[in-house]
């Protein structure tokens, strides 16, 4: 990769530059926004359209565009690091971290855990691929960088299950055995948001994920216990799972997500303890989010 304009960086000042944070008005991004500013650290969002970016008081907030690498120059200007959560095509990576790299040391990139030897995560994936093409990207660049690599979000129960939850029903759903340990968002924004400002996290290469691993099944039985009500599950085969989402989620995600699972399966959950060796508190446990997210009866 070419670099040929100077980093323009003021290492006696850049503690107190601000944290350039990338798709900042998203669910992660605006959760890594809020413990930065938490931190004390000032921070800069890049959003396409800042009149509706609705960030918090003391964010600044600069327009910029991943498929118009140009237009990054102003948002980068005085940057002590960056947050790149990618949200474009990838015919512009190269330019961007090319972009990046001349006008700041310090990247941390969220990326997936396509390098974790574990089934779950070894299988095809086009975001992995994307992801390592711009993790060699940053590697070729020179830029101190962390990776981070969060596995299951608890999140995804909610697009999953909350339908059928709402609605009183049955949670119908795959591979009831199968074991993942969700990771709370909150713990993946504060990792991301304490190797953005503390020192020691370069070449950092971490997987994240919650603290426990539990089955589907034990997962919609968790969310029972803390609605108030029990929460029927019934097991689907795979090719039940594909009629039931036909025409509802695109096929070749609901034919990614099988094949993990399915590779998956019998295997012991990948769990790691990197939230609690980074933050020094453990990751919150599935019950923990869950009792957040649902304080009442649904």
């Amino acid at each position: 990769m070419r670099n040929d304009e100077p980093r323009q960086v003021d290492a006696e000042h850049d503690r107190t530059n601000p944290v350039l944070v990338t798709g900042a008005t998203g669910r992660i991004g605006r959760a890594v926004v809020d413990e930065l500013l938490a931190a004390g650290v000032p921070v800069r969002a890049l959003t396409r359209d800042p009149g509706t970016a609705r960030l918090p008081d003391g964010v600044e907030v600069v327009a910029g565009d991943f498929t118009d690498p140009a237009s990054l120059d102003p948002a980068l200007r005085g940057v002590r690091s960056v947050f790149l959560l990618w949200t474009a095509p990838p015919a512009t990576a190269e330019a961007v971290v090319e972009r990046i790299a001349a006008r700041t040391r310090r990247i941390v990139f969220l990326s997936s855990p396509h390098r974790t030897p574990h089934p779950f995560f070894q299988q095809p994936n086009p975001m992995a691929d994307l992801h390592a093409g711009i993790e060699r990207l940053i590697a070729a660049s020179g830029l101190d960088s962390t990776i981070l690599r969060p596995g299951m979000f608890a999140s995804n129960v909610r697009l999953w299950w909350e339908p059928a939850i709402n609605a009183g029903q049955t949670v119908r759903w795959p591979y009831a055995a199968l074991e993942t340990a969700p990771i709370d968002e909150r713990d993946l924004a504060a990792v991301a948001a304490r190797t953005l400002y503390e020192d020691g996290h370069t070449g950092g290469d971490y997987v994240l994920t919650g603290p426990e691993a539990l089955s589907h099944a034990e997962q919609v039985r968790v969310i029972g216990d803390v609605i108030g009500r029990p929460v029927p599950f019934e097991e689907l085969t795979p090719d039940e799972f594909r009629r039931a989402t036909e025409g509802v989620w695109p096929r070749p995600v609901v034919d990614m997500l099988l094949d993990a699972w399915g590779a998956s399966a019998g295997h012991p959950a990948y769990v790691t303890s990197t939230v609690a060796d980074v933050l020094g508190v453990p990751a919150r446990t599935f019950r923990e989010w869950a009792n957040d997210q649902w304080k009442t009866p649904l």
